[in-house]
């Protein structure tokens, strides 16, 4: 062999025969555990096919009604989603929980089934982020666990126990899902194909919502705050993201019709909460990348297309009627209303949150439960008296808020500091942005989301809401925005995805020393 003639032959020789062996080795593990896996997967579908089996003997009647033969359907759905959890349960839950807060068919039946998605979204994701050695938990998560002892506790001394620890119940499997499953779906070698495929997704709904109201007049998100939400919290800033980072002039110029496509139907939901966060969220990320000529070119339209919302594009039911003496800028801060000021809406609201916190300061009135004086005889409710969900009747406002009113002065010190933990993540990346110019981090359009979020929340109800979509949403990036700065600030992203000399990754550095 030339080896054996050449200087320094033993040592190539030596490397080689390493790598090999490790190859070798590394093959073997990852076929005895695909046998293992294997056998697991064929003992739980022979276990899941006598279960069904006896059902249908016991009772043969399931699969002759609509309604069990679509639970069959998504039951089949979800399990599909958890044999590819990494992959696929991230979006299985974002449509459960979407299905349960749109304007759909068998709505109804998602306001439960959404709870069970979630349920064994935090049990398998927690089992499965375990199971890594590398796994690792920081002070923002020890504050999380916090938030949802205080929620308990609030829950305990509320006047309606029950339904308030069920809040803080699925307070807790959203904060868990968020800690572990969520982490799950982010790829710690390539983060940013997670969000090159939301990048997909919010495309997709442009266009499906400019389709739904302005061609076939279908309020698919049902109200305009979620709506406006919708668009201004997440959509725009992420198509702003895929604009800057796009390769091609034509993938530039078709996710910027999308983003005009979204900035318009924001502004036909006059939504100022959304408007505000969604303008907010794409000034931050332009001034940190330095693009003042996008930013320009964006306030220009904004306002072309705000003219066009108000004038000529139909408008929702819930919309404000325009008689044509009303300008342009009383339509969007007074909504027509301009005897009522900019704030008209929210001051009622306000001060009731206020009084139910002077009344329980410390404890509050239990988390997710709130008291009102309002007429409850028309709504069923399981409770008698003055208390319903707060999502049905009660208006808060503003977030802080409600949450302040729900677990009281003493419980809301670990939430208020998790909200104050990430804004500080926030502002770690758009410094970093505004530093080294990179729009291709995959930690600013999570970063963008969740500032809208946050923003959003001044004057919306929704951040601690668990049952609504967004709230899932926002809260899973900010969780999987800390797992991004650490990554990027121990520099393991840059060091893994570099490729190198050892098999594609499949060896470790070290076999060939």
């Amino acid at each position: 062999m030339r080896c054996w003639r050449e200087p320094d032959s033993l040592i190539k020789c030596g490397r080689l025969v390493a790598i090999i062996q490790a190859r070798i080795e590394f093959s073997r593990s990852v076929t005895s555990r695909m046998s293992d896996n294997g056998l697991k997967a064929v003992l739980i579908l022979m276990g899941g096919f006598f279960l069904l089996a006896l059902v249908l003997l016991e009772r043969p009647d399931y699969l002759s009604t609509p309604a069990m033969l679509g639970g069959i359907i998504a039951a089949q759905v979800i399990l599909a989603a958890v044999c590819r959890f990494k992959q696929a349960f991230f979006l299985a839950l974002m449509i459960a929980f979407v299905w349960a807060g749109t304007n759909v068919p068998d709505q109804t039946v998602w306001l439960q089934g959404r709870w069970f998605v979630l349920g064994i979204g935090a049990v398998t994701g927690l089992a499965i982020y375990m199971k890594d050695h590398n796994h690792h938990f920081s002070t923002f998560h020890l504050i999380a666990s916090f938030c949802v002892l205080s929620a308990a506790v609030s829950g305990l001394v509320s006047a309606y126990p029950e339904e308030s620890l069920l809040k803080a119940l699925s307070l807790l499997l959203l904060f868990v899902y968020a800690s572990s499953g969520a982490r799950i779906a982010i790829p710690v070698f390539h983060p940013e194909k997670f969000f090159h495929g939301l990048l997909v997704v919010c495309e997709f709904l442009s266009y499906f919502t400019s389709l739904c109201y302005f061609v076939f007049r279908w309020e698919f998100y049902g109200t305009s705050n979620s709506l406006g939400a919708v668009m201004g919290v997440v959509v725009i800033p992420i198509l702003l993201w895929g604009v800057l980072t796009a390769h091609t002039l034509n993938s530039r110029r078709r996710l910027g019709f999308a983003v005009l496509l979204a900035i318009l139907a924001l502004m036909t939901s006059f939504a100022r909460a959304a408007i505000c966060a969604g303008m907010v969220s794409c000034l931050t990320m332009c001034i940190a990348l330095r693009q003042y000529r996008l930013l320009a070119k964006g306030l220009a339209f904004a306002v072309v297309l705000a003219v066009a919302a108000v004038m000529f594009v139909p408008r929702q039911s819930e919309a404000p009627t325009w008689d044509g003496s009303q300008s342009v800028f009383d339509m969007f801060v007074f909504k027509g209303k301009p005897e009522q000021g900019a704030f008209g809406s929210r001051k009622g609201p306000w001060q009731q949150t206020w009084e139910v916190i002077k009344e329980h300061p410390w404890f509050g009135s239990g988390f997710g439960t709130s008291q009102t004086g309002d007429d409850l005889t028309n709504i069923q409710t399981k409770y008698t008296g003055s208390h319903i969900d707060t999502r049905v009747v009660r208006e808060h406002g503003n977030s802080y808020l409600a949450i302040a009113e729900w677990v009281g002065l003493l419980g809301v010190l670990p939430f208020y500091s998790l909200i104050g933990m990430t804004l500080l993540n926030v502002r770690k990346v758009f410094s970093k942005v505004r530093v080294t110019g990179n729009a291709f981090l995959p930690a600013i359009p999570a970063a963008a989301v969740v500032l809208a979020g946050l923003v959003e929340a001044m004057f919306e109800d929704g951040l601690f809401a668990v049952g609504y979509y967004l709230c899932v949403l926002v809260w899973a990036l900010a969780f999987i925005l800390v797992d991004l700065i650490h990554y990027s600030e121990s520099g393991q992203h840059a060091q893994e995805s570099v490729p190198s000399e050892n098999w594609g990754g499949l060896v470790p550095a070290s076999a060939g020393q």
